[in-house]
């Protein structure tokens, strides 16, 4: 054995996840599992996902805080799925599901199949996520990305139910989910495309980048699902592989194409009007008032019993107000009373 295999071998040694959480939960055992180089897989898709959200915060602070929600998103991505894959790579958050095919397979051979639920829990908080990245680019409004936003939330939670199901009948979530992702592919491709040309060229370009690799990789994820947990084909490990690859496009790849796209972008041209902070004076400076609680103006700060004093020379003193905002008049003073 050459120097990079003792390498491997002391790699997948240090590796004791399989080890330290076992096959067996909630009384039954997944004899059809990840393997140590399926673990192995999963920690190194965790590495990548941290390693692109610090690296999207860090493109953020370079920028003025106002024009940092795509990154911020887009970050928040990545750091979901890094705790996904930190899940799945220590052997967790997975169920054991009857499997509704016997194979012959050695591979796939077994009664229950490893379901790792942890993985819609990622999708259900990210895509939406990604869907309102590029949604928020092609300034759709809220009413339209709200319900895209629901029709994502049904193919996922469909997903998951089928996933569970051991018997024929998870072919009928599997198909529910698919036609809300048509429903959501359409709007990317027609609807939104559409609408992100009006605000440029270069607006355009970004939202066709971005959505036509989302709309290609989301094409996929039905066909890994149907070969993983619905119809048990492919091991655990080429499951690992291929939903890690497709997560790895979708999301690190995703980002770096739309933070890059939306380089020269202004997020008002957007229709996000977005204040910062810094430009708001009642952040720095407490405006003083009088008893009414009207602000007072100048260098007018004085007040006694009631009525505003001039405490310096060349200010007006600040009238009181006619009510007294509960929707009663204030009383007045009169001094010939």
């Amino acid at each position: 054995m050459g120097p990079l295999g003792e390498q491997i071998a002391q790699l997948e040694r240090r590796n004791n996840a399989l080890r330290l959480n076992g096959n067996t939960v909630n009384g039954r055992t997944a004899d059809i599992g990840i393997t140590t180089r399926g673990s192995d897989w999963y920690f190194t898709v965790c590495a990548v996902m941290t390693v692109a959200g610090f690296a999207f915060m860090g493109l953020a602070v370079r920028k003025p805080r106002h024009t940092r929600i795509f990154h911020y998103i887009t970050s928040a991505v990545v750091f979901t799925a890094a705790i996904a894959y930190f899940c799945m790579g220590s052997n967790l958050g997975f169920t054991p599901v009857e499997v509704e095919f016997f194979r012959s397979d050695p591979k796939v051979r077994g009664t229950f199949r490893e379901m790792f639920y942890v993985r819609y829990i990622d999708w259900f908080i990210t895509t939406p996520l990604l869907l309102l990245d590029l949604m928020l680019t092609a300034g759709m409004p809220w009413p339209t990305i709200f319900f895209v936003i629901f029709a994502d939330w049904v193919m996922i939670v469909t997903g998951l139910i089928g996933a569970l199901v051991t018997s024929r009948y998870k072919w009928g979530f599997f198909t529910f989910g698919n036609f809300a992702l048509f429903y959501i592919l359409y709007h990317l491709g027609w609807e939104s495309r559409r609408n992100a040309n009006r605000f440029g060229n270069d607006v355009g370009k970004a939202f066709l980048y971005c959505g036509s690799l989302t709309s290609l990789l989301w094409l996929l994820y039905p066909i890994a699902w149907g070969v993983c947990e619905g119809g048990n084909v492919i091991a655990p490990d080429s499951e690992a592989i291929f939903y890690g690859i497709l997560d790895l496009l979708a999301k690190p790849v995703f980002g770096a194409l739309l933070i890059w796209g939306h380089r020269n972008i202004e997020p008002s041209r957007l229709g996000l009007n977005i204040t910062d902070y810094d430009n708001d004076v009642a952040v720095h400076e407490k405006r003083a008032t009088n008893d009414y609680g009207v602000p007072v103006t100048g260098n007018n700060t004085g007040v006694t019993n009631g009525t505003t004093t001039a405490t310096t020379s060349g200010t007006t003193p600040v009238a009181a107000p006619a009510s007294d905002g509960l929707g009663g008049n204030v009383p007045t003073h009169n001094p010939t009373v």
